[in-house]
């Protein structure tokens, strides 16, 4: 006789039977419950930013942990860490001409540790690098980034190239995710060191997404005025919540597979 199932197990089977506009639907039903639900409960909503870097370097800490004791770079996507690389330093750039504060110092750091992993990846453990299966061509995001970034900038009093940069990485990070979830697709099976890592950043984007949402809804909309006029303020909080939903089915079965106590994350085709 079969046992009987939990409810958490009856949710995720009625979900994954649902069609594909049904599932986006209830996917963000959730993702507004959930900002609602950390406006009621955090006070210091700057908290949430805090607590997204906290988590974005916790996911660090777990890919230097599989680098250094495991040995190996498997499932790991090198176009996706460049591309981190990349944007990290162009805002790097931009923190130092331009405001110089915490993110400078945040941005150094995880600068650093990026640029180790693709030393890694490159020279040390690419033995085990999945070239084949890291695939995705990523001059199909620089390329529309940069040019987005020349029409669509922010209207500070700052010189153009700076705003310019600026409005760069900002679409960048948006969308550096991208050949890790091409190659978490091309393999199908996750290992648990990289589905920890990238259901970290899952999370830390979710915060910044939930910190900026909750920064219009408590300001009424200007704060959004202080980042300029035009189109530039909507893009950049439309960013964050692209940033949010590209990782967004990825987290759903890692949730699923941990609540199954799967150690071995299995995705169905189609899902990143």
């Amino acid at each position: 006789m079969k046992g009987a199932r939990t409810p958490i197990h009856a949710v995720v089977t009625w979900v994954k039977k649902q069609p594909p506009k049904v599932k986006t639907f209830l996917a963000g039903v959730s993702g507004i419950a959930a900002v609602t639900f950390l406006r009621m409960v955090v006070r210091d909503h700057d908290s949430l930013f805090v607590a997204a870097e906290a988590v974005h370097a916790l996911g660090i800490a777990i890919l230097i942990y599989k680098l250094t004791k495991e040995r190996t770079c498997a499932g790991l996507s090198l176009k996706s860490q460049e591309l981190t690389a990349m944007f990290v330093a162009v805002r790097l750039y931009c923190s130092l001409v331009m405001e110089y504060d915490i993110h400078t110092v945040l941005d150094s750091a995880t600068l650093g540790t990026t640029l180790w992993v693709v030393y890694m990846i490159r020279f040390k453990l690419v033995s085990s690098y999945m070239d084949d299966k890291d695939n995705f061509r990523i001059y199909y995001v620089v390329i529309p980034c940069a040019l987005l970034s020349l029409i669509v900038h922010p209207s500070t009093p700052h010189h153009i190239i700076n705003r310019v940069c600026w409005a760069f990485c900002v679409y960048l990070e948006a969308v550096s995710v991208l050949p890790q979830l091409r190659v978490m697709q091309n393999t199908k099976i996750v290992e648990p060191f990289t589905a920890h890592y990238v259901f970290a950043l899952g999370v830390a984007r979710f915060l910044s997404c939930a910190h900026w949402v909750l920064q219009v809804m408590d300001t009424r909309g200007r704060i959004l005025t202080a980042l300029g006029y035009g189109l530039w303020p909507s893009l950049v909080l439309l960013s964050e919540i692209v940033q949010t939903f590209i990782l967004a089915d990825f987290c759903y079965y890692y949730v699923k597979s941990i609540v199954g106590g799967q150690l071995v994350l299995r995705l169905p085709s189609g899902v990143v």
